[in-house]
C-alpha cells in the first residue's frame, strides 16, 4: 500500500492502530507473526563448495590429472625427488590458485552486516499509552515511534506529526540538502506513484533526523522497508565474470582442446611406432603425452597473472584506489561507460554559497542570526544549507561567535515546509530586531520595502520584477536561493506566531548557493573522453539541477541528452536499448533506475562502471562490471559491495585507475603471449623430436623452463611501463578476445622461431658429441632463447631499442635465470638430477648465439608489422 497517498487518519485506521500505540499483547502477536524488523542474512555458499569453483576450471583439472598420472608413474617405477618434484609443483600451484580466489568471495555478506548496522539499535515507541525505549529489532507495522534531532530512523514510518523536521536522506535517494517533511497526504502522478525523494511525509530506515521532532506509524520493517528492498536487491544479483575472467576461461578452453589433440595425436603415433604393444611401451608413450601436457599448459600462467594483478593493487593503493576484487584492476582499464553518482562523487557533497545579491555587511549576519547551525570546536555543525550561510560569513569576516553574543535570540517561528521560511528575534544594543529567510517567491512578497545601496526605499513592482530576474538567473543555474528580510520592532512582539512577524518586512538581499562540483573533476571528465570513456551521471537530485552540474563538466551537450526516473519508467526495453546511447544524464532516479541503467550497458556490449558512495548506489554497483565506491563519504555497504574504492573520494583518481588498468592489461597480454609462445616452442620441439625418433627434453626440463626461465621473466614483464599513447586508445570491448590485434600471429610464428633455433642447437651438437650433451645444448638454447625473448616482449610493435624505459627487473630476472641454468648444468648433483652434461665453451657459445639470434628475428618481424599498419 502507498501510505503517502492516505491521510494521516487512513493510515492509522488502515494498520489497526491509534495515536495511543498498540498494545503489549497486540505487538507481540505481530512480531511472532511477521517477523523482527532485521534485514535477512543471505545463506553463503559454504567453503568445500568456493573450494570446488575454483578447481573445476579445465585447464586447472588436466594440471590436476596431470599431477596424479605423474604420481602414479613415479610410485609404479619407484622414482625418487625427480618424479615428485613435477607433481608437487604443480599441485602447488594450484592450491595457491584456489586460496587467492576463495579468499576474494565475501562482498554480499558484509554488504548486508554494514546495512544490519545502519539500522537504529533503540527506538522511542509509544506501547500501550506510554513512551519506552525499545530495541529496533522488536518494532511492528502500526507502532507509533518518536522522532527527533540525532535519532536514526528505525523503520520506514508514515509521519503522523511534523515540528520542523529535516531528515537527511542523502544515502537513499542522492539528495545533497536534509528533507523537509510534513503530514499531508501526497498527490501521485497519473500513475499514482511518488518518487522516493518527493515523499515528504515519509521516513525511511536508514535516514536520520538532522532538524526538529517528528511522530509516525510504523508501516514496514525487516525486508519489507526501502532498505530491505536495496538488500534484497544486492542479495539478488548475480556476480558477473570481470572481461579478464572471460578472457582467461576462453583461453583455459583452447588451450585444453589444444593439449587433449596434441597428446592424444602422440600417444597414437608412439603406439603405432612401437616394436610391440606391450604394457611398458604403453606406458612410456603414456608418459610422453604427460611430458606434452607440461610442455603445453603455462603452469605459471595464473600465478604469474595473479602477481602482475597484486603489483597492480599495490601501485593502484598509492594512487588511492584500493582494490577489494584481485581482476577488478583490469577491468576498470576495459571501461567503456563510467556511470557516476552526482552526490558526492562529482560534486563536494557541501553546500556553498556561490552568488550573492545585497549588502554583505547586511545579509551576512541576517542570514546567521536566522539559522539554527552552531560553531562546535571551530567546526560548523548543522543543516548543510545554513551551514553554508556561516561558511560564508566567516569568509568575508564575521565572527560568528560575537554575532550571537551581541544578538541573543530571544523568540521563533521556526522552519517548517508549508511557509517554507523561518524567523527569529533578537535582542540587540539599539533595541528589537527581526529577520526572516526563505524561499525568495515567499519572502518578497511579504516585504514593503527594500535595502538598494544602503538606503531602505519602498518596494515597488519594479524593484520586485529585479530581484526576482536576479533569483531567476540564480535559480536557471540549478543554484538554491534563500532571500534575507528584517523588521525592527519598538519593543517586543506580544507573541512568536508567524501571522505576528511575517509581515511589512524589509528585503535585504539575496544568497544562491550550491553543491559545487569538485576542481579537478572536469579536467578527469575530459581526460576520460579522450580515452574513449563516456561518463553518465546518475543522481536523485532534480532534473535542472543535474543538467546544470553535467553541462558544466560537459558530460553533455544540452538537455535532451537527460531524463528523470519517471521518464525512465514509461520507457520500455525496447526504447530504452535504442535510446540508451544518446542519454548522459538521470535525474531523480530510484536504486532500481540505476541497476536497470547499468544492466542495459552492459547488455549493448559496454564494459560498465558505476561510482557512488550512498547505499542507493550499492546495487548498481554490484551489478556493474566493476563497482568504485568512495571511502570518505561512501557508507559501509557501498565500500563492501564495491571492486574498488576510492580513498580520497576523488573522481580524478578513476582516471589514474583506468591508466593503470589498461597498463595492467597489457602486461598481462605481454606475460601470456611470452608464456604461450615459450610453450609452443616446447611442445614443437618436443613433438618434433618425437616424429623423428629421439627424445629431446625430459619432463623435469620442461617444468624447469616453465617455471624458472618461462615464469621469472614474466614476472618482470609484469611491471613494464606504460607506453606514451595508453590513454589515446580507444578502450577494448567486452568481446575483445586475448589474441586479437595479430596476437595469434605473433604467438605462432615466434614459439617456431625459437623451436627451429632450439632443434638446430641439438643437431649440431650432436654431431659432435651425442645425444646427452645435446640435449643439455638444446635445454640451454630454449632457456637463453626464452630469456632474451622477454626483452622483445617489452613492446608487441615497437622497437626494443627506441624504447625510453629500462626495466630493471627484467635484467635481474635474465642474471638470476641464467646463474640458475647454469647451476644445473655445471653443479654436478644437480646436473645428475636434472640428467644433463656440461657444455665446453664452443658448445656454450654455439647455444648462446643461437639463443641471442632471437632478438634480431623478431625485430625484423616488428618492422614488417609496423610498415603494414602504415599502409592500412
Amino acid at each position: 500500500m502507498d501510505h503517502f497517498l492516505l491521510s494521516a487518519e487512513e493510515v492509522t485506521a488502515s494498520l489497526d492502530t491509534s495515536q495511543a500505540g498498540l498494545s503489549s499483547e497486540e505487538a507481540a502477536a505481530r512480531l511472532a507473526a511477521k517477523g523482527r524488523n532485521e534485514l535477512v542474512k543471505a545463506k553463503g555458499k559454504s567453503l568445500p563448495v568456493r573450494i570446488l569453483e575454483q578447481l573445476i576450471d579445465p585447464m586447472v583439472l588436466i594440471l590436476l590429472v596431470a599431477a596424479v598420472v605423474s604420481v602414479l608413474l613415479a610410485i609404479y617405477e619407484g622414482g625418487g625427488f625427480k618424479a615428485y618434484a613435477e607433481a608437487g609443483i604443480i599441485l602447488s600451484v594450484v592450491i595457491i590458485n584456489s586460496v587467492l580466489g576463495v579468499y576474494q568471495e565475501t562482498k554480499a555478506e558484509k554488504a548486508i552486516e554494514a546495512l544490519q548496522q545502519m539500522s537504529a539499535a533503540v527506538a522511542k515507541v509509544k506501547r500501550d499509552g506510554l513512551v519506552i525505549h525499545l530495541a529496533a529489532a522488536e518494532l511492528v507495522v502500526g507502532d507509533i515511534v518518536l522522532i527527533e534531532a540525532g535519532d536514526a530512523i528505525p523503520a520506514d514510518i508514515r509521519l503522523t506529526q511534523s515540528a520542523a523536521l529535516r531528515i537527511e536522506e542523502a544515502a537513499l535517494t542522492g539528495e545533497s540538502v536534509p528533507a523537509s517533511k510534513q503530514t499531508d497526504a501526497l498527490i501521485g502522478d497519473e500513475d499514482g506513484k511518488v518518487s522516493l525523494g518527493d515523499r515528504k511525509n515519509m521516513a525511511y530506515m536508514g535516514s536520520s533526523v538532522v532538524f526538529g521532532r517528528g511522530e509516525g506509524v510504523v508501516v514496514a520493517t525487516g525486508m519489507a522497508t526501502e532498505m530491505g528492498k536495496i538488500a534484497d536487491i544486492i542479495q539478488s544479483t548475480a556476480e558477473g565474470e570481470t572481461p579478464l575472467q572471460k578472457r582467461l576461461t576462453q583461453l583455459s578452453k583452447v588451450l585444453t582442446i589444444g593439449v587433449l589433440a596434441i597428446c592424444a595425436v602422440v600417444f597414437i603415433i608412439d603406439i603405432i611406432r612401437a616394436e610391440e604393444l606391450v604394457f611398458g611401451n604403453m606406458l612410456n608413450s603414456f608418459m610422453l603425452a604427460v611430458s606434452l601436457a607440461v610442455a603445453a599448459i603455462p603452469e605459471g600462467l595464473v600465478a604469474v597473472v595473479t602477481i602482475v594483478l597484486s603489483i597492480g593493487v599495490t601501485n593502484m593503493a598509492k594512487r588511492n584506489a584500493i582494490i577489494r576484487r584481485l581482476t577488478a584492476v583490469e577491468t576498470l582499464g576495459c571501461a567503456q561507460v563510467i556511470c557516476s553518482d552526482k552526490t558526492g562523487t562529482l560534486t563536494q557533497n557541501k553546500m556553498t554559497v556561490v552568488e550573492s545579491y545585497g549588502d554583505l555587511r547586511l545579509l551576512t549576519p541576517a542570514m546567521v542570526l536566522c539559522s539554527d547551525s552552531k560553531l562546535s570546536d571551530g567546526e560548523i555543525v548543522g543543516d548543510p544549507t545554513e551551514n553554508a550561510l556561516v561558511a560564508f560569513a566567516i569568509e568575508n569576516g564575521i565572527s560568528i561567535d560575537n554575532l550571537l553574543d551581541e544578538n541573543p535570540r530571544i523568540g521563533e517561528a521556526p522552519f517548517d515546509s508549508v511557509r517554507k521560511m523561518m524567523t527569529t528575534v533578537h535582542q540587540t544594543k539599539d533595541g528589537i530586531i527581526q529577520y526572516s529567510k526563505g524561499a525568495a517567491d515567499i519572502i518578497l512578497p511579504l516585504c514593503s520595502h527594500a535595502v538598494i545601496d544602503g538606503q531602505t526605499v519602498e518596494m515597488t513592482d519594479e524593484l520586485i520584477a529585479s530581484i526576482s530576474a536576479r533569483q531567476y538567473q540564480y535559480s536557471t543555474g540549478a543554484l538554491r536561493v534563500l532571500a534575507a528580510a528584517r523588521r525592527y520592532w519598538p519593543e517586543p512582539p506580544l507573541d512568536f506566531e508567524p501571522e505576528t512577524l511575517e509581515s511589512k518586512l524589509t528585503f535585504i538581499g539575496l544568497e544562491a548557493m550550491i553543491d559545487p562540483v569538485r576542481p579537478e573533476v572536469k579536467a578527469a571528465v575530459e581526460e576520460c573522453k579522450n580515452a574513449g570513456i563516456r561518463v553518465v551521471m546518475i543522481t536523485g537530485d532534480h532534473k535542472d539541477t543535474a543538467v546544470a552540474i553535467a553541462s558544466q563538466l560537459d558530460i553533455i551537450d544540452g538537455p535532451e541528452q537527460a531524463i528523470s526516473g519517471k521518464e525512465l519508467d514509461n520507457l520500455s526495453d525496447q526504447e530504452f536499448a535504442e535510446q540508451v546511447t544518446g542519454i548522459y544524464v538521470y535525474a531523480r532516479v530510484q536504486p532500481e533506475h540505476k541497476v536497470r541503467i547499468v544492466n542495459m550497458w552492459r547488455r549493448q556490449g559496454f564494459v560498465a562502471a558505476m561510482t557512488g558512495d550512498g547505499v542507493n548506489d550499492a546495487p548498481a554497483l554490484k551489478s556493474a562490471d566493476i563497482g568504485v565506491g568512495m571511502g570518505i563519504a561512501g557508507t559501509d555497504v557501498t565500500k563492501n559491495v564495491a571492486d574498488m574504492v576510492l580513498a580520497d573520494d576523488n573522481f580524478a583518481t578513476i582516471v589514474s585507475a583506468v591508466e593503470e588498468g589498461r597498463v595492467i592489461y597489457d602486461n598481462i597480454r605481454r606475460t601470456i603471449q611470452f608464456l604461450l609462445g615459450s610453450n609452443l616452442a616446447e611442445v614443437i620441439s618436443v613433438f618434433t623430436a618425437s616424429l623423428v625418433g629421439f627424445v629431446l627434453f625430459r619432463p623435469v626440463h620442461l617444468l624447469f623452463i616453465n617455471m624458472v626461465t618461462d615464469s621469472i621473466p614474466a614476472i618482470a614483464l609484469g611491471i613494464e611501463a606504460a607506453e606514451s599513447d595508453i590513454m589515446q586508445r580507444s578502450p577494448r570491448g567486452s568481446k575483445d578476445s586475448f589474441f586479437s590485434e595479430g596476437l595469434w600471429f605473433d604467438v605462432i610464428y615466434q614459439g617456431i622461431v625459437i623451436a627451429i633455433l632450439t632443434l638446430a642447437a641439438y643437431f649440431i651438437v650432436d654431431i659432435w658429441e651425442g645425444h646427452a650433451v645435446a640435449m643439455t645444448s638444446a635445454f640451454f638454447t630454449m632457456s637463453m632463447c626464452e630469456i632474451f625473448h622477454a626483452f622483445n616482449m617489452r613492446s608487441r610493435r615497437e622497437s626494443i631499442f627506441r624504447l625510453k624505459s629500462h626495466n630493471r627487473l627484467l635484467w635481474a630476472a635474465m642474471t638470476g635465470s641464467l646463474l640458475l641454468t647454469l647451476s644445473i648444468i655445471y653443479v654436478p648433483v644437480l646436473a645428475e638430477m636434472f640428467s644433463l652434461e656440461p657444455l665446453t665453451l664452443p658448445e656454450l657459445a654455439t647455444a648462446l648465439g643461437l639463443s641471442i639470434s632471437v632478438i634480431p628475428i623478431v625485430e625484423v618481424a616488428k618492422a614488417l608489422q609496423r610498415a603494414i599498419a602504415r599502409n592500412k
